[in-house]
């Protein structure tokens, strides 16, 4: 395909992907600092006592669904049980927190929302968008090597250029989430018989810190407890017989920065930042180009009228 051809492919798939794409991206960054931030130390050590104490006393009957930790809000939610569906206990106190205030959690939440659907249940202009990502690395790269220059446009395809992997890998791993590809082996062992909520806590107790799980539910039939085991956060298949560590589904570890405690969520907030960098670039590059186009064809038009 010529440059120029390529160029102009470039400029238009930007221009009608930009605001999915802004919103895509923008949300992307904020998500990236989600690994960082689950790593938060509590102020005070969550033993097996204290988490089976919280269940005896907010669900006394044991019709709890699921758990989520968060330490960087020194909160527990216990779901399942509650006028609400579920209670939410600070640590600190032990006691069920006030509704109402700020919480980073609600930020992730409306920022995973729009990620995914944009809120609105189109996941499918997510894809598309995804898609296009892939679509502009690809005639990027048709357009040939940057030259450098201390411009605009010479930052920009600098940037494209030394962050190729990774601009290439996020939008990949994001299709592969999209269309359930995990590059692991189906599960055709017997399926243990699923253990409750407390049972699960102590089982994950025995092996693991309770303060580095993040989340305890059921996924698929299965008990699954989600804990940071050496940085990277790894699901563990809860059973009556211990825990059971499923093939990791590295798409999905790539794409949200789970498989290393530090290197993955900065490389997922460096390209999260180049991301935004190259569509405003983009779109900045393009408006001056069209400004100048518009001076032209207006000076030429004076031009061309005769003198009074």
């Amino acid at each position: 395909m010529p440059k120029a051809y390529a160029l102009r492919f470039h400029r238009w798939i930007t221009l009608l992907f930009a605001l999915p794409l802004l919103v895509v991206i923008g949300t992307g960054l904020i998500l990236s600092f989600e690994p960082l931030v689950q790593q938060a130390k509590l102020d005070k050590p969550l033993t097996r006592e204290a988490m089976l104490g919280y269940l005896q006393k907010h669900d006394p009957q044991g019709k709890a669904t699921g758990l989520s930790l968060r330490t960087y809000e020194q909160s527990l939610t216990i779901a399942g049980v509650g006028e609400e569906g579920e209670v939410e206990i600070d640590l600190a106190s032990g006691e069920v927190m006030e509704e109402g205030g700020f919480a980073w959690s609600d930020v992730l939440g409306t920022a995973r929302g729009l990620h995914q659907t944009l809120l609105i249940d189109m996941e499918w202009l997510v894809i598309a968008s995804t898609f296009a990502m892939l679509v502009l690395a690809v005639l990027g790269l048709l357009m040939g090597l940057p030259k450098l220059r201390n411009t605009v446009g010479g930052w920009h395809n600098v940037a494209a250029w030394t962050t190729l992997p990774l601009v290439i890998l996020s939008p990949l791993t994001g299709l592969a989430i999209a269309y359930g590809i995990t590059f692991t082996p189906p599960n055709t062992g017997a399926r243990a018989d699923r253990v409750s909520i407390a049972k699960a806590v102590e089982i994950v107790a025995a092996r693991h810190d309770l303060a580095s799980m993040t989340s305890l539910r059921p996924r698929g039939g299965r008990m699954v407890a989600r804990v940071f085991v050496d940085g990277a956060l790894t699901n563990l298949v809860v059973t009556p017989a211990g825990l059971e560590t499923p093939p990791r589904n590295w798409p999905r570890a790539i794409h949200e920065g789970n498989w290393s405690g530090f290197l993955a969520p900065v490389l997922n907030i460096i390209v999260s930042v180049v991301f935004v960098g190259l569509l405003f670039t983009g779109l900045f590059i393009w408006l001056r180009r069209t400004l100048r186009m518009r001076r032209r064809k207006h000076e030429q038009a004076m031009s061309l009228q005769p003198a009074e």
